[in-house]
Order: structure tokens, then C-alpha cells, then sequence
């Protein structure tokens, strides 16, 4: 599977942080439906919001979890990653 990191941002102001919670829960169940495993999400200080890193089957499927999360009134950016190994070997050809 393919690896992806996403930055994500809050459209709309949070009233309650429980109510984000919830939130992240419905969309990793969403990801489990598309076959989409999550590795990390971790708050950000900064521009954004949240930092998602997740793997997917193929790049359709990493496009419908970016739809998921912005269904849920975020805006995500999302880009596929590759290990510096694996990049190393493509520098050397």
C-alpha cells in the first residue's frame, strides 16, 4: 500500500472539543470502510490543524478518504510519501 501524509485544516469554529473527537472517530471508521489504514494524526501547531499520516490501497482510495475528511468540514492536503530508502534507489538510477 501506498503511504500519505495529510495537513489538515478546521473550516468552522469548534464549540466543543468533545464534539472533535467524535468527529476523528466517524471519519477512522470511514477510513476502515475504504480500506484505508491510519497511522498517526497528531495536532498541530501552525497553519493547520492536523497532520494524518495513513496508507492506502491506491491513489482513489487515498482521494476518497481526503472527501471523507472534508465531508466533516475540514479542508485536507494531502501527498504520498516514499521512505528515504526507497528514494535513494531512485536518485541512483
Amino acid at each position: 500500500m501506498a503511504k500519505y501524509v495529510a495537513l489538515v485544516d478546521i473550516r468552522t469554529s469548534v464549540q466543543n472539543a468533545q464534539d472533535l473527537v467524535s468527529t476523528w472517530g466517524d471519519i477512522r471508521l470511514e477510513f476502515e470502510e475504504f480500506g484505508v489504514e491510519l497511522d498517526g494524526s497528531f495536532a498541530v501547531l501552525g497553519e493547520y490543524d492536523f497532520l494524518l499520516i495513513f496508507e492506502a490501497p491506491d491513489r482513489d482510495t487515498a482521494f476518497k478518504a481526503g472527501i471523507a475528511v472534508e465531508r466533516h468540514g475540514m479542508d485536507m492536503q494531502t501527498m504520498e510519501i516514499i521512505p528515504m530508502a526507497d528514494f535513494a534507489g531512485l536518485v541512483e538510477d
